[in-house]
């Protein structure tokens, strides 16, 4: 008899802390978010996604890059006009791109917000994003670097009606490097120290348009860098969501050299005049 009781009291604690925590949290204190968002596409601009939408990739940027850091980009694309990969390692070898690459939105997005934490669902090759909003500071201890880094916000009614207008983030490492904006290779230093800082909001004309103001501070810049990136809400209130994934990827690393695979299941050179991979592991058959 005990033993219930004790169960039935343990059950109702959990109830009435979840009860808590629900009433806590008010969604209406908070900009709807919900749906899915796809990056806005400016019409006449060539190439893949680039970090400033109005403008076409690499050095059409016009990042402003030190000079050091714009002869990584042109060496870059000299590689990339050779059929090599220059410093875009991370598409063909299908890891996470990190910030701020990941905030381009080759795939849809989904924002998903909760009293601690919003988290953005990235849905492509770096998955998600955690954005602590309880308050916390910056960790004391030692962090894992990573790809997306460490995040901290906070919501602001800039206005003053009573609910949330914008999500301020500030984004910082350790990150995992290298880390580049677009598929030109268009790079971040090479000490993997960004700092980026974020402004998330609806826009005031159209609430199915999304901003994201991101700063950029990096040694690789002159100065910090800003753009508006903007994300266009789906109307269909039940969207199809594509799933991502490296299946039939026919590139292989070996070493620092990037090789594909032809049609007929060989390894090629991926650009010309390429040296074959090193074999030393392998027995070479006699003819």
């Amino acid at each position: 008899m005990l033993y219930r009781q004790l169960i039935g009291a343990v059950a109702l604690a959990v109830f009435a802390v979840s009860i808590g925590s629900a009433q806590a949290f008010d969604e209406a204190m908070y900009p709807n978010l919900n749906g899915q968002w796809t990056r806005r596409i400016i019409p006449g601009l060539g190439g893949q996604p680039s970090f400033d939408q109005t403008k076409p990739w690499g050095l059409g940027q016009q990042a402003p890059l030190t000079p050091e850091y714009t002869k990584v980009l042109q060496d870059s694309l000299a590689d990339q006009a050779k059929g090599g990969q220059g410093n875009h390692i991370r598409g063909f070898s299908c890891e996470p791109y990190g910030m701020p690459m990941m905030t381009l939105a080759f795939w849809p997005q989904e924002y998903v917000i909760t009293p601690d934490t919003t988290h953005i669902l990235i849905n492509h090759q770096a998955h998600t994003r955690r954005i602590y909003t309880d308050g916390r500071d910056w960790p004391t201890r030692e962090l894992e670097p990573t790809y997306a880094g460490y995040s901290i916000g906070r919501w602001v009614d800039e206005d003053g009606d009573g609910r949330y207008d914008v999500l301020e983030i500030e984004t910082r490492g350790p990150f995992k490097g290298p880390r580049i904006y677009d598929g030109t290779g268009l790079p971040l230093h090479h000490d993997n120290q960004s700092i980026f800082k974020e402004r998330i909001y609806l826009d005031k004309a159209n609430s199915n348009v999304l901003h994201n103001e991101i700063t950029v501070i990096d040694h690789a810049l002159s100065r910090p860098w800003t753009v508006d990136k903007q994300y266009l809400r789906n109307p269909d209130p039940r969207p199809i969501w594509p799933e991502d994934s490296c299946e039939g990827n026919m590139h292989v690393r070996v070493g620092t050299e990037n090789y594909f695979i032809s049609g007929d299941g060989f390894l090629m050179p991926a650009r010309k005049d390429q040296p074959p991979p090193d074999l030393r592991y392998f027995k070479r058959t006699a003819k």
